[in-house]
């Protein structure tokens, strides 16, 4: 009787932990009802002001849960005593936004004291970001707290580099319990932002199957030695609009990346790639559902990790 009564303790706590994992639309509709109106004023003030920004916010969303779950993990800036994500190889140099973030966790802690964690600002910005540029809507699951530490080590494991082929993304991103069809759409965030010179360097001078003229126009501000950070377009149709041309663009050999080509290149990807170039709304309901699912991947909850006041920085 008393193993059974051990049990069923057992899964009463093993409910509850599952119960308190669980992220909902409505987190905030009574402790902060303004939360959501005020993320969104600040996304599209940003995105005004710079079109590039909705793709790095986006991005910041992407590199924070791939890293040890949804946790704003990727916000924490480095100390004396304190080594996080930003230097590691993937973001060095390259994230960008924390600032706009920063700015809205300001604007978010006026209206409700300590309420709104920065993971779930992430979350919030990334979609604000996508339909500020032309793309689709969907709701966002919150509820996820703060990360009190990050890891370096982890974000250069667990980070996509663009060097990266079809097999490796796929194992990649199922670790993350995420499907091939949830990959290749969330690549589809590829069809706003930008890429540095040194992340595509390679491809232009050096693989076959890549369109000759597109590698051509693109060498010009891309030399084989110096301009790392020079910028092009990860969509040259329609590089500040949310659309499906990214797909379009693959199948024409024109993926900026390597990363990107391979999932049009003869592979396991390629009716997937030509769905989506072949309808928005196909492409549409597949990123919003693959946002989702990433937004779920192990969020703290409950009493796990904290509120943090400054994004950048743990509580003292």
């Amino acid at each position: 009787m008393a193993s059974a009564s051990r049990l069923g303790l057992v899964v009463l706590v093993a409910m509850a932990s599952a119960a308190s994992a669980q992220l909902s639309s409505t987190f905030y509709d009574t402790s902060c009802p303004n939360a959501l109106a005020t993320i969104k004023a600040g996304v599209t003030t940003a995105v005004q002001n710079e079109a590039r920004m909705g793709a790095s916010l986006v991005r910041l969303h992407f590199h924070d849960c791939f890293v040890d779950g949804c946790d704003g993990s990727v916000l924490l800036a480095d100390t004396g005593s304190f080594i996080g994500e930003q230097g590691a190889a993937p973001n060095n140099n390259s994230i960008r936004g924390m600032n706009v973030i920063d700015n809205i966790k300001t604007q978010v802690e006026a209206v409700c004291k300590q309420t709104v964690s920065c993971a779930d600002i992430l979350a919030v910005a990334a979609r604000d970001s996508v339909v500020a540029l032309g793309g689709p809507t969907w709701t966002v699951l919150l509820g996820r707290r703060d990360s009190t530490t990050a890891s370096k080590t982890n974000a250069e494991n667990d980070l996509p580099p663009p060097t990266f082929d079809l097999q490796n993304l796929t194992t990649l991103f199922g670790n993350k319990q995420l499907s091939m069809t949830d990959m290749v759409a969330l690549s589809g965030a590829h069809t706003i932002g930008q890429s540095q010179c040194r992340f595509f360097r390679n491809r232009i001078y050096n693989e076959t199957n890549i369109n000759t003229t597109f590698a051509t126009s693109l060498r010009a501000n891309c030399p084989q030695s110096g301009g790392d950070s020079s910028l092009a377009p990860l969509d040259t149709q329609t590089p500040n609009g949310f659309d499906n041309a990214y797909y379009t663009n693959l199948m024409s050999q024109k993926g900026l990346l390597h990363s990107d080509q391979v999932l049009f290149n003869g592979g396991g990807a390629d009716n997937t790639v030509r769905s989506f170039a072949s309808s928005a709304a196909t492409f549409n309901s597949a990123f919003t559902t693959a946002m989702v699912n990433m937004g779920n991947i192990a969020p703290k909850t409950g009493t796990q990790g904290q509120i943090r006041l400054v994004c950048s920085k743990v509580n003292s």
